[in-house]
Formats: structure tokens, sequence, C-alpha cells
């Protein structure tokens, strides 16, 4: 597996992104090793947060709720998904598979942390690969939230609002991910900002994994991972600890996808559920305090 690392300059004073880089090295199931990027704020002995990002962003889209977590003594690990932010970058598409990222999530963070205890925060891509991680090893999770996300089988039918966006992933010959980002949030960026999502990516060789992301979402029954997808639904269908869910109103893509958790995991029951107002897709830059709030709010719960 050939892979590209994207040069340090590149990540030199971005706006609001002032964390302590951490990497560890995973083997691949190839032979080949990848470094691993991770954000590790807060005091050692807090409360753990597992903070996951999505397609296209990177951990810098939880830059306004760490220091908000981290005041309320909260210790928040804020991973850079292969293919994004200062993780390697595998070249090729046929590199990246579902099941890849689950494991390589595992193998750098859930073992090489060791996570006890840990809240679950997951939104888009975080949320597909984080609740894998989850119902993979539910004695390492005290509680889940997630917004903007789903566990899809590919019994239903994705939304129109969702098949647009892959068929654009994997059409358009300009793949621009700080516009792509600008889009949809209804949080007008700074100029800075926009470079900041763009800054893992200096050209379009970098862009294996944000390209072909889109696509391996299951949308058919028969797909590759609806199987280990429908096996993690029968371990949330018994989860009984706290799910909580926070979707925005404005976001084309999961509109609806709160009520699989809502009517099936038992753990969802009597939970207190947000509507996210006024927020699209990428809620963290439309509404970090109210995010933030709700995570320190449902560990302050137990």
């Amino acid at each position: 597996m050939k892979t590209l690392r994207t040069p340090d300059e590149r990540f030199d004073d971005l706006p609001g992104y002032p964390f302590e880089p951490n990497y560890v090295e995973i083997d691949d199931t190839d032979g080949g090793a990848l470094r691993v990027h991770y954000l590790d704020e807060g005091p050692d002995d807090g409360p753990v947060v597992l903070a996951m990002h999505g397609e296209p962003s990177w951990s810098y889209l939880y830059r306004k709720m760490i220091p908000l977590l981290v005041d309320a003594g909260l210790r928040v690990i804020a991973p850079d998904l292969v293919g994004f932010g200062k993780s390697d970058k595998p070249t090729e598409k046929s590199d990246y598979t579902y099941e890849r990222h689950v494991a390589w999530m595992q193998a750098a963070i859930v073992d090489h942390l060791d996570l006890r205890g840990a809240t679950f925060f997951g939104q888009d891509w975080g949320g597909l690969v984080g609740l894998r991680l989850v119902a993979e090893h539910p004695d390492r999770f005290d509680r889940v939230i997630v917004g903007n996300t789903g566990l899809p089988t590919g019994e239903r039918p994705p939304s129109d609002a969702f098949m647009a966006w892959q068929k654009f992933s994997q059409t358009t010959e300009v793949f621009d991910v700080g516009s792509l980002i600008q889009r949809a949030t209804t949080t007008h960026l700074s100029d800075a900002e926009v470079a900041a999502y763009d800054a893992p990516f200096p050209d379009d060789t970098y862009l294996a994994g944000a390209r072909i992301f889109p696509s391996l979402v299951p949308t058919a029954p028969d797909d590759p991972a609806a199987a280990a997808n429908q096996a993690a639904w029968e371990v949330f269908r018994r989860w009984d600890k706290p799910l909580i869910c926070c979707f925005s109103d404005r976001d084309p893509v999961t509109a609806g996808g709160d009520r699989p958790f809502l009517v099936l995991v038992p753990g969802a029951k009597h939970q207190h559920h947000v509507t996210v107002e006024g927020a699209n897709h990428f809620f963290q830059e439309d509404a970090s305090p109210q995010l933030a709030q709700i995570v320190i709010d449902a560990v302050g719960r137990g």
C-alpha cells in the first residue's frame, strides 16, 4: 500500500487549533504500517470522550468543542481517520473499505489507548465507524451520543440528498473540501478556517479516501459491510446504557436518522434527546456550545 503524509507546515498556525499532536503507528492487514494522528486533551484521569469526525472533515471540526469539554474536566480523544487530517493517506481508492476503517481505529485508539468508561460522540462517518467500535467493545463505553449519522444496513433506501452527494463525490473533477464543509454549515467560516479544512490535502493525490468514502456507505443488503452492521444493531437492540440523539434540523442527508436509535435501542428511552436548531450537517461548526453541553450533562448524569 502506497501512502502519503501531509507536510507538517500545512498545519502551521491554523485558527483555533492550538492542540499538541499525538501519533501511533499501526500495522495494516497487508503488512504495511500507518501513522494515525489523534488529539488527547484534558486531564489524564478525567472521564473520556471519544469524538470522531466524518467525511471530508478532520479533528479540526472539534476545535470549538474541545476547550469547553476540557474546562468541564473531561479528557477528549479526537482521532483523524486514516486518509484525513494528519493521519497517513493511502493513495488508491481500493485501499479503503468500511472494515479497514473500523480495524484502523480499533488499533489506533481503542487498543492503543485502552479506553475504559468512555463516552462516544460521533457524527457522519465518525458515527458509522465509531458505532461499530462501541458494538464490538460495549464494555469499554458507558454512553453513546450520536447526531447526523447512522448505522446503515442497506435495507432502507437512502435519501435523495445522500444519493446526490454519493454521485457527486464519484464524478466531480474538483473535490474542494473546504468549500464542501462551508456549504454544509449555517455558520460563515473565515477564509482561514476554510483553508484549514483544505490543509490535509495539498493536491488531488491525497484525496482518495475523501472521494471514496460516500460509496462505502451500505445502500443495499448485499453490501460488503451490511452483515457487520446488522451484527452491530443486534448489540444495540440490547444496549441499556444511555444513548442520546442530537440531530440537527437543517441536514437533508441524515434527516430522520435518529428514528432507528429511538425505536430500537433500549438505552434511548427516557433520555434527553435534542433537536439542534439552526444547524446543518456539520453542526460542530454551527452549535459547538450546545453540543458540548449535551456531552457534559450526559456525563454528569452518569
